[in-house]
């Protein structure tokens, strides 16, 4: 479909890395710069930092123009320009995700997700009773909740994807999660098998941190790691609260959390022994 734009995201990041690189190898600062194109002071601040919605085709040659651009660095600039303008679903869905979030972007466009969620379920996992149920939770409207139930559904039509696209995902849940009353037995027994489906689905690891473990790293950690199939861009974590989704970028603090991640992970049941846990589940989950 037009509107799913893999890679859309990414190119939009990437262009922004481009320009920046472009600036400081033709040797111009960024008010030079700006003041050369007659652009008001910290535009071109916000497209280096990537928080332009959608970048604008003349901008970009006016860019690459006063930068003494090669017909190659041209040529790659309109393509990640086009590829960052073409029409996204997750763009009508900002009362959802939030104005310029670009979580669903990057979750669309990896090449793996790392996921860890102490408490809840991660939202590619979910069933739509689970989801009912947590939604239900919070001041949200109806109609709000019906918006964010059909955002969370349509995220995880990137695992469906057959066409070599589909992300790697490498997720750590916790007994926890499951062991919430909520819904009915035969909801709760659902989520638990589609646990155990997911967990089946070639290019999934599931594993499971069981209370008998007792205490692990991350215990109070909300981790997403998306990492994307060209080496040239950077991996990028976000941070989930109940209010807000933070984005981490910074080199170091990435690889902090992915060592985070590792501990998390190492910690866990294996993936056969959360399989063999969650068929359990499903069949005697009260």
């Amino acid at each position: 479909m037009a509107d799913d734009a893999y890679g859309a995201t990414v190119a939009k990041r990437r262009l922004a890395r481009r320009l920046a690189a472009l600036r400081v190898g033709a040797g111009m600062s960024l008010n030079e710069t700006s003041d050369k194109l007659g652009w008001s002071r910290g535009r071109l601040d916000r497209y280096e930092r990537n928080e332009w919605r959608l970048p604008d085709a003349s901008h970009v040659r006016d860019l690459a123009r006063i930068y003494d651009a090669t017909d190659d660095e041209r040529a790659e600039l309109e393509d990640l320009g086009r590829l960052a303008r073409e029409r996204v679903w997750w763009r009508s869905y900002e009362d959802v995700f939030g104005k310029g979030d670009e979580f669903p972007g990057f979750e669309n466009d990896a090449a793996r997700i790392s996921v860890y969620m102490p408490l809840v379920l991660p939202g590619l996992m979910q069933t739509p009773a689970y989801m009912r149920a947590l939604l239900a939770v919070g001041p949200w409207p109806a109609d709000w909740q019906d918006r964010a139930l059909a955002t969370r559904l349509r995220r995880q039509q990137i695992l469906e994807r057959a066409d070599g696209t589909a992300p790697r995902l490498v997720a750590v849940v916790t007994e926890a999660a499951l062991m919430y009353e909520w819904g009915s037995p035969a909801d709760r027994r659902e989520q638990a098998a589609r646990l155990a489906e997911l967990s089946r689905r070639p290019g999934t690891e599931l594993r499971m941190l069981r209370f008998a473990g007792g205490p692990h790293p991350g215990m109070s950690s909300l981790i997403n790691i998306f990492d994307f199939p060209d080496d040239a861009d950077p991996g990028i974590v976000y941070l989930e609260n109940d209010t807000t989704i933070q984005e981490v970028t910074r080199p170091d603090e990435v690889q902090a959390y992915r060592d985070t991640f590792s501990r998390i992970r190492a910690a866990a049941l294996t993936a056969s022994a959360t399989r063999a846990y969650l068929d359990q589940l499903a069949s005697t989950q009260e």
